[in-house]
């Protein structure tokens, strides 16, 4: 296979995706292994032949200059997909304002937040064990991926016009709601059982309630 065959794949047949390319691979791969192993732990030539190359052959290296690169590429694309997922899920909420209650979209969002950080699971378990030397990376983290999302609360609670006159922070209610849904997440993630072993559906139920205490002048949800 030429180094260009390799760099992009075969192209794709009507109707399939595209095959991934050797550099979304190692990627796709070293996120994993690290996840698992740690980023000290992993060598590039497991990378390699996690990522279907020949280990130690030196193939990682035609796609990133070092193993830290790899790693700031990994964390850097998946802020850019977090970007690109906010922008849609926004607008899958915008098109239903029209047509769906507060309620429910209130528990469309807190549940496409919930599964947005539980996608994010490898990165999480990199972030906790090997980031504290890479400060530079947890900025693109936190400004990359968190941000994001908290600022995707804010817009969507100032713009729905349920919402109109109500007295809030949306910032800080931002915050409150869309801390509450990174932490349920990471609970679960770290210790391995969601807060108080209450489902995700119980969650829901009782984060939509909160928001919709928010509501000017109407009662709680029932």
């Amino acid at each position: 296979m030429t180094r260009s065959s390799e760099a992009h794949g075969p192209s794709a047949t009507p109707g399939t995706r595209a095959p991934a390319s050797t550099r979304e691979r190692i990627i796709r791969e070293a996120l994993r292994l690290f996840a698992e192993r740690g980023y000290s732990a992993t060598s590039v030539a497991e990378i390699e032949a996690a990522s279907g190359l020949s280990p130690g052959a030196g193939g990682l290296y035609r796609h990133f200059r070092s193993k830290y690169e790899l790693l700031a590429a990994a964390i850097n694309e998946h802020a850019a997909r977090t970007r690109t997922q906010v922008a849609e899920s926004l607008a899958v909420l915008g098109d239903m304002e029209d047509s769906v209650d507060v309620e429910a979209r209130l528990s469309r969002l807190c549940r496409a937040g919930l599964a947005k950080v539980g996608e994010e699971s490898e990165l999480t378990r990199v972030f906790f064990r090997d980031l504290s030397q890479f400060p530079e990376l947890v900025a693109v983290v936190r400004e990359g991926l968190l941000q994001p999302m908290f600022d995707a609360f804010t817009t969507w609670f100032r713009t729905q016009p349920e919402y109109t006159g109500a007295d809030a922070d949306w910032n800080g209610v931002a915050a409150v709601l869309g801390g509450a849904v990174v932490q349920y997440r990471l609970f679960q993630e770290t210790v391995g059982d969601s807060p108080g072993h209450v489902d995700k559906d119980r969650f829901v139920a009782a984060w939509v309630r909160l928001a919709a205490g928010l509501l000017p002048s109407r009662a709680p949800v029932s």
